[in-house]
């Protein structure tokens, strides 16, 4: 997988601009200082998440014994089915708005919104968490090219933080339905993305077998 690949695959799945409506929503009420470290913490518990999984993926992949082509045929399976959620359901927003909704009902034991739902699942989503396992497997994938990928991560998580401080100007810019419009494109060049995934493996596997 090229570095185009790479980083189109992050992008869609971490999503940095279906992050600001969210960051918008749990942020209203604060100070500009607050929003601030809110947008630096949320990227960062995310960078902390999605590295884990490129760390140690790869061992509990082993440990459960799964085999390579076995686990990109179910992850590709599964980021298609994430993807056709971007594209026919609903915004990531009105989704992520009805989880603030039901967790402010935990009242003053609700964790920070940096942590949730902003860095998990917003940023830092399963289909975040399953591409960076996918891209970083140690029996295909070489050190450099798992290095690169970490690269692509931070740069994305990067722009994410960006644009959770530049929240305010780009959503009068675009509006919630360029938001939504963006997310669903994204989500078509995930469904192809994911679909390379699942026929590359089934042609290995008859190919080669498991």
């Amino acid at each position: 997988m090229d570095l185009l690949d790479r980083f189109v695959t992050l992008w869609v799945v971490i999503d940095p601009i279906g992050t600001i409506p969210v960051f918008i929503a749990v942020t209203a009420a604060m100070t500009a200082v607050q929003r601030r470290r809110t947008a630096l913490l949320a990227s960062a518990t995310a960078f902390g998440v999605l590295l884990f999984f490129l760390v140690f993926g790869q061992i509990l992949i082993d440990a459960l014994g799964i085999s390579l082509l076995s686990f990109q045929v179910a992850g590709g399976i599964i980021l298609f089915l994430f993807a056709l959620t971007m594209i026919f359901g609903e915004p990531k927003a009105e989704t992520d708005k009805r989880t603030i909704d039901a967790d402010e009902s935990l009242g003053d034991d609700r964790p920070s919104p940096a942590i949730f739902p902003l860095a998990v699942p917003s940023l830092a989503s399963p289909g975040a968490m399953l591409a960076i396992l996918m891209l970083t497997d140690n029996n295909s994938v070489a050190i450099t090219d798992q290095a690169i990928t970490a690269a692509v991560m931070v740069a994305i998580l990067i722009i994410a933080y960006i644009c959770m401080r530049l929240a305010d100007p780009i959503i009068h810019l675009i509006g919630n339905s360029g938001a939504t419009i963006v997310s669903r494109v994204m989500g078509m060049l995930l469904a192809s993305v994911a679909a390379d995934f699942v026929l590359s493996a089934l042609m290995e596997i008859s190919d080669k077998g498991l």
